[in-house]
This record gives C-alpha cells, sequence and structure tokens, in this order.
C-alpha cells in the first residue's frame, strides 16, 4: 500500500528529476543491459563495513522494506554475501478524466551482492502480468504494433520504484549506524 501511494503522489506531483541519464522523446532513459535486452537497474554503492556487516544490513533491510520477506528472498548467502528475490509491485495508470486504475503487477527480480566496502544492487526481469504476462522491454518500443500512450508513463513507474523506493531505501538502510558513546564522569 505505501508502493501505491508513493506512485500516486509522484504521478500527481508530475514531474520526475534524474539527471545521470539522457532523456529520449521527452522522457528519462530506461537502463537495458547490452548483453541481456533487459531493462535492468544495477549500482555499486561504497559503503563502510565488512562484507558480513554488509549482508547482516542488506538482511535487516529486506525485513524492513518487504512485509513478508520469507517469500520475497529465494537466496540468503552469507558466505558468497549475495541476497535474491523476487517481488512485484502494482501499476497504476490514468484515465483521461483523472481516474487513476489498476494496469497489473510488475514482477521483478533482485540481488544484493555484499563485499568489504562496497554492496551491488540489481534489479531486472520486469514482467507485466494481467490475463497474460509479457517483458516490460515492450514499452521501450514506441514502433511497436500494439503502442499504447501509457507506456512512458509506465516506464516512468518502473524507475520510480527502482530508484525512489527500493534503491533509496536500501541505500539509507545500509549506512551503519552511528554509535554514540555516553561520557561517564
Amino acid at each position: 500500500m505505501k508502493n501505491i501511494i508513493s506512485l500516486l503522489i509522484i504521478l500527481l506531483a508530475g514531474s520526475f528529476v534524474f539527471s545521470q541519464e539522457e532523456e529520449v522523446n521527452g522522457m528519462e532513459s530506461i537502463p537495458v543491459d547490452p548483453n541481456t535486452g533487459l531493462i535492468t537497474f544495477q549500482e555499486v554503492v561504497e559503503e563502510t563495513g565488512t562484507q558480513k556487516e554488509l549482508f547482516n544490513r542488506a538482511g535487516e533491510w529486506l525485513h524492513h522494506y518487504f512485509k513478508q520477506p520469507v517469500y520475497v528472498t529465494q537466496v540468503r548467502d552469507a558466505a558468497s554475501g549475495v541476497i535474491k528475490g523476487k517481488h512485484q509491485f502494482e501499476l497504476i495508470y490514468e484515465e483521461k478524466d483523472g481516474t487513476i486504475k489498476r494496469a497489473g503487477l510488475i514482477k521483478y527480480y533482485f540481488k544484493i551482492e555484499c563485499k568489504d566496502q562496497r554492496y551491488r544492487y540489481t534489479i531486472d526481469n520486469f514482467v507485466l502480468t494481467r490475463q497474460s504476462k509479457y517483458p516490460c522491454e515492450r514499452w521501450l518500443n514506441t514502433a511497436h504494433r500494439d503502442y499504447n500512450e501509457q507506456w512512458p508513463q509506465y516506464l516512468k513507474q518502473l524507475r520510480v520504484y527502482a530508484i525512489d523506493d527500493f534503491a533509496a531505501s536500501l541505500k539509507e538502510y545500509m549506512v551503519p549506524e552511528v554509535i554514540v558513546e555516553e561520557e561517564e564522569w
């Protein structure tokens, strides 16, 4: 529910700002892995801590971010510092009269890899599920015979979810807590 409210607020606000990637056709570009051809959000983040400490923080974040992290995660390997999982979020669209409707569920995979002093997250394999399933990469093709004017909005929602919600929450949680020692006197 938190994710839906965040998306609605952002959609109604009207503008999204990320200047790391160039805009294409008036819309921010979506990262596509050249090897797989899949929409892939990935970043290496430098952070204080050993592999074990970062892995433990990522595990705590799972419990903070997901309602049922046990069902979301498929791999939690402390030895290699890898967490893999599968999750979904709701996609919405706005009718011409301003009515907000449900467009379907977006299923995706994520992976968090921890090493000393850094971690990497990867979010990919986005698939829209309704009556049938199809990969979200279809939305990148404006010349597709089934092109829908909602597709750019759907891509923005993917980007907002991946960067503003998932990644921002993870980054915030991965920062080590500052321990303030009380002065004894």
